[in-house]
């Protein structure tokens, strides 16, 4: 092993373990890992940036800006209406919501689909009497499914085209993916449907009364004529045990007590975190007489959005999941200056198993969080909608603009069509789908930067040189070696499985895209030192990388339901192994016939 080599393996060992521990954003860890490898001489400085031009890099955020068009014209609001039933049972009707987020995925961004379906899934789940994790959970794994049938459905799927192109075998095709990922899709999408759903942990209430979404830590004070004024703490958890709620912690002073002695006497003025789920909530306060710390009619300043005058009728409560990727996510309560720049109270925050989490002003949000707003329903609205938030209240699905969403469905059509036949590359065709978007007006100009996840990019584009300094240094082939000689012995099926299930570990563990990055010239290499084709290897690549079912943090669909379903950390194993077992056994024969060795 030359030193390049050991260089460019521990650079690339410290990136995986810090996408595994996740204590950086994927996009900073993958520039981190670039910055290692200019350094250290792996990667020339001139060409460290030379991802942000790749193709795959840009048909991504092509991929984002007309997905983001299909959603503003209402055009996936019309197709939902049109394909879900309105009376069925539970198979059908499950069976129908999650193959249209599989759908949908197939030619729009994945996570995009998911939260468009969010507030379908949770009203679905009170038709059939399932708990909302029970629909969740299904409809997140039918969506990355989903992603894995075509081209453009994931970026994993650009990334094997990319290195196949590099290896001169020219790219793979808008359908390339179609034969073996729709199959695979299908038989998941069944799978989840009539059996699966039965695995997922029914957390929360069935039949969707109110459905518990972990327990919420709320900031209550403590007014002059409570009744847990001048109680001690013993005495006020004993009241509130009938109410299903506990005192997590108490504010005296502006100085929080996180673990307060039972003995403690309450004071007025005093503020109790509360930690108590959404419908024990009311009558926690109710109880005790105490009051919302936040519960104020929101006012604003002139030329704000929030009106002070606005009836008392007209403010209501919402519960909004902040999606991975918002804005908001890492920010505090107290940073976004929600009364003062939306007139909105933010009066609880929710995140499962985490108990102590500080004052509710201070608390730093991040993606997967349930948050309780107060306002006025619009503002809510446009709040969650500028953020990045997916809102989980009952609301009518929008009457779409016919002509825009005519216009944008013939767009992103015609912009695959044109890849799908040759007649311009991916990138060229999508971003000329993008440009008629813009003239045309399908999608809001605001929007058309603000649709683009850019961690995403910058992920891919610091992967991309990290990938080419793997396989320039000859790592690539002295790991192909080790798979083929010790794991595969020779035996080129058995290595084809070994590729796919260890895409499929790494991808629980990390992001999708990182994981097609670093796999796709190990797998390249592992079929040169069997004298095999390469395409069934970069497929097992890009199959495997879609199927990160096992945690809430290999794919953002994953993370965007952790909340709202009550999810726990080891909740998703328990349908995701079974779903990664069935891949493996349809996915490997159907490798093997339509790209064979």
């Amino acid at each position: 092993m030359t030193f390049d080599q050991t260089l460019v393996l521990l650079i690339l060992c410290a990136t995986i373990g810090l996408f595994v521990w996740g204590r950086f954003r994927h996009d900073v860890v993958a520039m981190a890992g670039l910055m290692a490898c200019v350094l250290a001489g792996l990667v020339a400085p001139e060409a460290a940036f030379a991802g942000f031009g790749h193709p795959a890099v840009i048909t991504v955020a092509a991929v984002l800006v007309l997905s983001a068009a299909l959603q503003a014209s209402g055009a996936v609001d019309a197709l939902a209406r049109g394909v879900l039933p309105a009376e069925a049972g539970r198979a059908a009707s499950l069976a129908a919501l999650t193959g249209l987020g599989a759908l949908l995925s197939g030619f729009m961004n994945n996570v995009g689909a998911m939260a468009l379906l969010m507030p379908v899934a949770v009203q679905l789940a009170g038709r059939i009497g399932l708990a909302p994790g029970q629909v969740l959970m299904p409809l997140a794994f039918g969506t990355i499914l989903g992603g894995m049938t075509t081209l453009v459905g994931t970026p994993p799927n650009l990334i094997v085209s990319a290195f196949r192109e590099e290896a001169g075998r020219g790219a793979f095709g808008m359908f390339d993916f179609t034969p073996v990922g729709l199959a695979v899709a299908a038989a998941g999408v069944a799978f989840v449907a009539l059996v699966g759903w039965r695995l997922v942990p029914a957390r929360g209430g069935g039949g969707g009364e109110g459905f518990e979404t972990g327990a919420y830590l709320t900031e209550a004070r403590v007014p002059e004529k409570s009744k847990a004024v001048g109680m001690r703490l013993t005495a006020i958890e004993a009241e509130l045990g009938a109410a299903n709620a506990q005192v997590a912690g108490l504010v005296r002073a502006g100085l929080r007590l996180t673990a307060p002695r039972g003995a403690l006497v309450v004071r007025a003025g005093d503020i109790l975190v509360l930690r108590a789920d959404v419908e024990a909530l009311a009558e926690a306060l109710e109880t005790l007489g105490l009051k919302l710390e936040e519960e104020k009619p929101p006012a604003a300043k002139d030329g704000e959005r929030a009106d002070p005058e606005r009836p008392e009728d007209e403010i209501v409560l919402r519960e909004l999941v902040v999606r991975p990727g918002s804005r908001i996510s890492g920010r505090s309560a107290a940073e976004l200056l929600l009364r003062a720049r939306y007139g909105l109270n933010l009066l609880a925050v929710s995140r499962d198993g985490q108990r102590s989490m500080g004052r509710l002003g201070d608390f730093r949000l991040r993606s997967g969080d349930l948050l309780l707003m107060q306002g006025p329903a619009e503002v809510i609205a446009d709040f969650a909608s500028e953020t990045g938030c997916v809102p989980l209240a009952e609301r009518e699905l929008r009457i779409p603009d016919r002509r825009r969403a005519m216009l944008s469905a013939a767009i992103m059509a015609g912009a695959i069509g044109a890849a799908a036949l040759g007649l311009l590359p991916s990138a060229a065709a999508l971003m000329l789908g993008v440009l008629l978007s813009v003239l045309l007006r399908t999608a809001p100009l605001r929007s058309l930067y603000t649709a683009v996840d850019w961690p995403v990019v910058v992920l891919l584009a610091a992967l991309i040189p990290v990938a080419g300094a793997l396989e320039a240094t000859g790592a690539a082939e002295l790991l192909a070696r080790l798979v083929v000689g010790t794991l595969a012995q020779g035996d080129a099926v058995v290595a084809l499985g070994v590729v796919l299930v260890v895409t499929m570990v790494l991808s629980d563990a990390m992001n999708n895209a990182a994981t097609a990055a670093v796999m796709c010239p190990i797998a390249i290499s592992i079929a040169k030192g069997l004298e095999a084709s390469p395409d069934a290897f970069l497929m097992a690549v890009a199959i495997g990388a879609s199927c990160a079912f096992l945690t809430p943090i290999g794919h953002q669909n994953n993370t965007l339901i952790l909340g709202p379903g009550g999810f726990r950390f080891g909740d998703y194993w328990r349908l995701g192994l079974p779903l990664e077992i069935l891949v493996i056994a349809v996915a490997m024969p159907l490798l093997l016939m339509v790209w064979p060795l």
